[in-house]
Protein backbone atom coordinates (compact mmCIF):
# COMPACT_ATOMS: atom_id res chain seq x y z
CA UNK A 1 0.00 0.00 0.00
CA UNK A 2 0.87 3.33 -0.75
CA UNK A 3 2.13 6.14 1.80
CA UNK A 4 -0.26 8.19 0.00
CA UNK A 5 -3.10 6.18 1.06
CA UNK A 6 -1.70 5.08 4.55
CA UNK A 7 -2.25 8.62 5.36
CA UNK A 8 -5.23 8.81 4.16
CA UNK A 9 -6.77 6.08 5.86
CA UNK A 10 -7.88 6.72 9.19
CA UNK A 11 -6.35 4.38 12.55
CA UNK A 12 -9.65 4.42 14.24
CA UNK A 13 -14.15 4.86 13.43
CA UNK A 14 -13.76 7.98 11.28
CA UNK A 15 -16.53 7.10 8.67
CA UNK A 16 -15.63 10.67 7.33
CA UNK A 17 -12.38 10.08 7.11
CA UNK A 18 -13.30 6.24 5.11
CA UNK A 19 -15.65 7.89 3.12
CA UNK A 20 -12.84 10.50 1.84
CA UNK A 21 -9.93 7.76 1.35
CA UNK A 22 -11.93 5.47 -0.66
CA UNK A 23 -13.05 8.78 -2.44
CA UNK A 24 -9.13 9.21 -3.08
CA UNK A 25 -8.91 6.10 -4.81
CA UNK A 26 -11.71 6.49 -7.11
CA UNK A 27 -10.10 9.73 -8.38
CA UNK A 28 -7.20 8.00 -8.40
CA UNK A 29 -8.17 5.31 -10.43
CA UNK A 30 -9.73 7.31 -13.05
CA UNK A 31 -6.96 9.50 -13.71
CA UNK A 32 -5.13 6.11 -15.35
CA UNK A 33 -7.94 5.13 -16.85
CA UNK A 34 -8.32 8.85 -18.55
CA UNK A 35 -4.62 8.64 -19.28
CA UNK A 36 -5.28 5.04 -20.86
CA UNK A 37 -7.81 6.44 -23.19
CA UNK A 38 -6.02 9.82 -23.86
CA UNK A 39 -1.93 9.21 -23.21
CA UNK A 40 -1.43 5.96 -25.36
CA UNK A 41 -0.23 4.50 -21.63
CA UNK A 42 0.94 1.18 -21.48
CA UNK A 43 -2.26 -0.88 -20.85
CA UNK A 44 -0.93 -3.09 -18.50
CA UNK A 45 0.77 -0.83 -16.34
CA UNK A 46 -2.61 1.41 -16.17
CA UNK A 47 -4.19 -2.16 -15.13
CA UNK A 48 -2.12 -2.46 -12.20
CA UNK A 49 -2.30 1.25 -11.29
CA UNK A 50 -5.99 0.84 -11.07
CA UNK A 51 -5.93 -3.19 -9.24
CA UNK A 52 -3.47 -1.32 -6.64
CA UNK A 53 -5.97 1.71 -5.99
CA UNK A 54 -9.04 -1.35 -6.03
CA UNK A 55 -6.93 -2.91 -3.58
CA UNK A 56 -6.70 -0.39 -1.35
CA UNK A 57 -10.63 1.17 -1.95
CA UNK A 58 -11.47 -2.82 -0.51
CA UNK A 59 -9.32 -1.71 2.23
CA UNK A 60 -11.09 1.06 3.38
CA UNK A 61 -14.37 -1.18 2.75
CA UNK A 62 -13.72 -3.72 5.29
CA UNK A 63 -12.57 -1.21 7.70
CA UNK A 64 -15.84 0.76 6.79
CA UNK A 65 -17.49 -2.69 7.76
CA UNK A 66 -15.51 -3.49 11.17
CA UNK A 67 -16.15 -0.05 12.38
CA UNK A 68 -19.90 -0.23 11.51
CA UNK A 69 -20.31 -3.59 13.98
CA UNK A 70 -18.58 -2.04 16.89
CA UNK A 71 -19.44 1.27 16.72
CA UNK A 72 -22.25 2.36 18.92
CA UNK A 73 -23.22 5.30 18.20
CA UNK A 74 -22.27 5.82 14.21
CA UNK A 75 -23.08 9.42 11.94
CA UNK A 76 -25.63 7.96 9.92
CA UNK A 77 -27.85 5.03 9.81
CA UNK A 78 -25.19 2.02 9.70
CA UNK A 79 -27.61 0.77 6.62
CA UNK A 80 -26.83 3.87 4.74
CA UNK A 81 -23.14 4.13 5.93
CA UNK A 82 -22.93 0.50 4.66
CA UNK A 83 -25.11 1.48 1.16
CA UNK A 84 -22.72 4.25 0.74
CA UNK A 85 -19.32 2.69 0.69
CA UNK A 86 -20.62 -0.53 -1.01
CA UNK A 87 -21.85 2.20 -4.13
CA UNK A 88 -18.33 3.39 -4.00
CA UNK A 89 -16.91 -0.08 -4.75
CA UNK A 90 -18.50 -0.39 -6.71
CA UNK A 91 -17.10 2.63 -9.28
CA UNK A 92 -13.92 0.86 -8.82
CA UNK A 93 -14.55 -2.67 -9.02
CA UNK A 94 -16.32 -1.58 -12.83
CA UNK A 95 -13.01 0.53 -13.78
CA UNK A 96 -11.21 -2.04 -13.06
CA UNK A 97 -13.26 -4.52 -15.52
CA UNK A 98 -12.65 -1.71 -18.06
CA UNK A 99 -9.29 -2.01 -18.00
CA UNK A 100 -9.59 -5.47 -17.99
CA UNK A 101 -11.47 -5.64 -20.74
CA UNK A 102 -9.35 -2.97 -22.91
CA UNK A 103 -6.00 -4.92 -21.80
CA UNK A 104 -8.02 -8.24 -23.18
CA UNK A 105 -9.45 -7.13 -26.33
CA UNK A 106 -5.87 -5.72 -27.06
CA UNK A 107 -7.19 -2.13 -27.75
CA UNK A 108 -4.60 0.07 -28.26
CA UNK A 109 -7.06 3.28 -29.24
CA UNK A 110 -10.02 3.98 -28.00
CA UNK A 111 -13.08 4.69 -29.76
CA UNK A 112 -14.12 8.65 -30.09
CA UNK A 113 -16.93 8.08 -27.83
CA UNK A 114 -15.56 6.00 -25.58
CA UNK A 115 -13.15 8.43 -24.84
CA UNK A 116 -15.42 11.20 -24.19
CA UNK A 117 -16.99 8.62 -21.52
CA UNK A 118 -13.47 8.45 -19.99
CA UNK A 119 -13.52 11.75 -19.27
CA UNK A 120 -16.87 12.26 -17.98
CA UNK A 121 -16.15 9.24 -15.47
CA UNK A 122 -13.32 11.17 -14.34
CA UNK A 123 -15.50 14.87 -13.50
CA UNK A 124 -17.71 12.15 -11.88
CA UNK A 125 -14.70 10.85 -9.86
CA UNK A 126 -13.76 14.29 -9.00
CA UNK A 127 -17.19 15.54 -7.91
CA UNK A 128 -18.18 12.70 -5.61
CA UNK A 129 -14.08 13.47 -3.75
CA UNK A 130 -15.92 17.04 -3.56
CA UNK A 131 -18.98 16.26 -2.23
CA UNK A 132 -18.38 13.70 0.46
CA UNK A 133 -16.41 16.12 2.82
CA UNK A 134 -19.49 17.91 2.95
CA UNK A 135 -21.06 14.88 4.55
CA UNK A 136 -19.34 15.85 7.92
CA UNK A 137 -22.14 18.74 8.19
CA UNK A 138 -24.81 17.16 6.05
CA UNK A 139 -27.49 20.35 7.77
CA UNK A 140 -25.81 22.71 6.85
CA UNK A 141 -24.19 21.13 3.20
CA UNK A 142 -27.76 20.22 2.18
CA UNK A 143 -27.80 22.33 -0.63
CA UNK A 144 -24.39 21.80 -1.93
CA UNK A 145 -24.67 18.28 -1.87
CA UNK A 146 -27.80 18.31 -3.69
CA UNK A 147 -26.21 20.10 -6.37
CA UNK A 148 -22.82 17.57 -6.55
CA UNK A 149 -24.84 14.90 -6.82
CA UNK A 150 -27.51 16.34 -9.42
CA UNK A 151 -24.53 17.03 -11.70
CA UNK A 152 -23.11 13.50 -11.35
CA UNK A 153 -26.51 12.16 -12.68
CA UNK A 154 -26.49 14.83 -15.30
CA UNK A 155 -23.12 13.53 -16.35
CA UNK A 156 -24.67 10.20 -16.43
CA UNK A 157 -27.23 10.79 -18.88
CA UNK A 158 -24.62 12.39 -21.13
CA UNK A 159 -22.83 8.81 -21.06
CA UNK A 160 -26.20 7.36 -21.76
CA UNK A 161 -26.28 9.09 -25.70
CA UNK A 162 -22.59 8.91 -25.83
CA UNK A 163 -22.98 5.43 -25.62
CA UNK A 164 -25.41 5.13 -27.83
CA UNK A 165 -24.36 6.65 -30.53
CA UNK A 166 -20.79 5.13 -30.20
CA UNK A 167 -22.42 2.10 -30.53
CA UNK A 168 -24.42 3.04 -33.66
CA UNK A 169 -21.12 4.19 -35.14
CA UNK A 170 -19.26 0.92 -33.79
CA UNK A 171 -22.09 -1.37 -35.72
CA UNK A 172 -22.66 0.66 -38.92
CA UNK A 173 -18.21 1.07 -39.34
CA UNK A 174 -17.73 -3.35 -38.28
CA UNK A 175 -20.14 -4.99 -40.93
CA UNK A 176 -17.39 -6.56 -42.64
CA UNK A 177 -16.24 -7.53 -38.94
CA UNK A 178 -18.89 -8.39 -36.40
CA UNK A 179 -15.97 -9.25 -33.72
CA UNK A 180 -15.02 -6.02 -34.21
CA UNK A 181 -18.55 -5.00 -32.96
CA UNK A 182 -18.40 -7.55 -30.53
CA UNK A 183 -15.44 -6.02 -28.50
CA UNK A 184 -16.53 -1.99 -28.95
CA UNK A 185 -20.06 -3.07 -27.26
CA UNK A 186 -18.37 -4.70 -24.62
CA UNK A 187 -16.09 -2.12 -23.66
CA UNK A 188 -18.70 0.37 -24.05
CA UNK A 189 -20.54 -2.09 -22.06
CA UNK A 190 -18.21 -1.98 -18.87
CA UNK A 191 -18.22 2.02 -19.15
CA UNK A 192 -21.69 2.27 -19.10
CA UNK A 193 -21.56 0.23 -15.63
CA UNK A 194 -19.00 2.64 -14.10
CA UNK A 195 -20.93 5.74 -14.92
CA UNK A 196 -24.04 4.00 -13.71
CA UNK A 197 -22.19 3.11 -10.40
CA UNK A 198 -21.82 6.59 -10.19
CA UNK A 199 -25.11 7.63 -10.50
CA UNK A 200 -25.72 4.95 -7.68
CA UNK A 201 -23.28 7.06 -5.33
CA UNK A 202 -25.02 10.03 -5.60
CA UNK A 203 -28.94 8.53 -5.10
CA UNK A 204 -26.92 7.17 -1.77
CA UNK A 205 -25.54 10.60 -0.90
CA UNK A 206 -29.22 12.25 -1.61
CA UNK A 207 -30.76 9.87 0.36
CA UNK A 208 -28.70 11.50 3.69
CA UNK A 209 -29.42 14.62 2.60
CA UNK A 210 -32.87 13.83 2.81
CA UNK A 211 -32.66 12.24 5.98
CA UNK A 212 -30.73 14.36 7.65
CA UNK A 213 -30.92 17.72 6.80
Amino acid sequence: MFGWFQRLLPRKGDFFGMFEAHAATLVQASDALKRLAHDGASTSEILQVIRDREHDADEVIRQVLREVRKTFLAPFDRGAITSLIVAMDDTIDEMLATARAIDLYELHELRPEMKQIVDLIAAAAALTEQALPLLRNVGANGAMLHELTGRVVDLEGQADEIHAQGLKRAFQTARQDPLQFAVAREVFKNLEKVMDAFEDVANEIDGLVIDHS
